[in-house]
């Protein structure tokens, strides 16, 4: 039986190599694969054994953050053990237990909830852990060694920027929010504050955590008479919602703006007949590569940041094509 497990290994591993060499596109979820390990690999020897506890990796975001995270650890000779939370706090805070119990040297952490994920913080401390938390900050903070997150306001910011550009006058604005969400806030903060030396008139759409709700909502503004010049998203999740309803309403005379940088909002921009304009990208890939670093460093008590926050660019449709539609940066 092993003999057979060790051929069905060799022959999967032959097939990825296979076809990483045929591949010509960089960068994408598909470039950054990881195996994710499973009991039967955790008597392997050498590197560090990092846990990952992913809120929802049915993000792609979070996807490709794992993705990132897991291919860096195997380079430097480390291990990881995945879990997903599927956006639910209770089941994340037993998983980290039970990543506890795996012994394993330090865990990267995306929270379901910030405030929730506190008992389980305690209980990393007191395992002498270290934490690694990525992407959404933790409400205790000093229950964690590092963060490793996106430039959020200045990824907002830069769509503010290119709309004044585009809008010298002002206008009104549609903004989509998710109250909810800190970062959601901070991308909106800098769109708001790029667009406050210009008139722009604000309407705005709060998602909540049902992003389903904002074709209705845009729905109302549309049919309301009021003149629409932009719709800032705070997401792709967002900006996808609305180009869906901005095509059924055939109002793609409206142009949009997002913070992510998804495939599918860039396959948009490519579009020229598609309102999408600009999006504040963000880079699941470099955040992971960055992450992996922090806690190889903090695990061998080298120097490292104890704030990092992975720098974010704007892509729109003339330049789209140096990144590519078919995965993150």
């Amino acid at each position: 039986m092993k003999k057979e497990k060790t051929i069905l290994v060799l022959m999967a591993l032959f097939a990825v190599l296979f076809i990483s060499g045929c591949k010509q596109n960089v960068g994408t979820p598909e470039d950054n694969a990881v195996v994710e390990e499973t009991e039967e690999e955790e008597d392997q020897t050498g590197g560090h054994i990092y846990g990952f506890c992913a809120s929802d990796l049915s993000d792609p975001f979070y996807d490709v953050l794992k993705e990132s995270v897991g291919t860096t650890a195997s380079e430097e000779g480390s291990r990881m053990l995945v879990r997903d939370a599927d956006g639910d706090a209770e089941l994340q805070i037993s998983q980290i237990r039970e990543l506890i119990g795996k012994e394993v040297e330090a865990v990267f952490l995306c929270p379901v909830d910030p405030s929730a994920v506190t008992p389980a913080l305690e209980a990393l401390g007191e395992a002498d852990i270290p934490v690694v938390n990525l992407d959404v900050r933790v409400d205790e903070t000093g229950l964690t060694e590092a963060f490793v997150g996106s430039d959020d306001y200045n990824a907002g910011k830069l769509c503010g920027e290119d709309l004044t550009g585009r809008k010298p006058d002002g206008g009104s604005v549609v903004i989509v929010d998710s109250l909810d969400s800190a970062a959601a806030n901070e991308r909106i903060t800098g769109f708001e504050e790029a667009i406050s030396k210009v008139g722009f008139e604000v309407m705005r759409i709060d998602t909540g955590n049902d992003y389903t709700t904002i074709p209705g909502q845009l729905r109302e503004i549309l049919t309301g008479g009021e003149q629409i010049d932009a719709i800032m998203c705070a997401d792709d999740c967002m900006a996808e919602q609305v180009l869906e309803t901005l095509d059924a309403e055939e109002r793609n005379d409206i142009p949009v703006y997002s913070v992510g940088g998804s495939p599918a909002v860039k396959t948009a921009l490519a579009d020229l007949a598609s309102p999408m304009t600009g999006v504040g990208a963000r880079s699941p890939i470099n955040m992971g590569k960055t992450a992996v670093k922090t806690a190889a460093a903090i695990l061998e008590n080298s120097a490292y940041e104890p704030e990092t926050y992975v720098e974010t660019f704007f892509i729109d449709k003339d330049n789209v094509d140096m990144y590519g539609t078919d995965g993150w940066q």
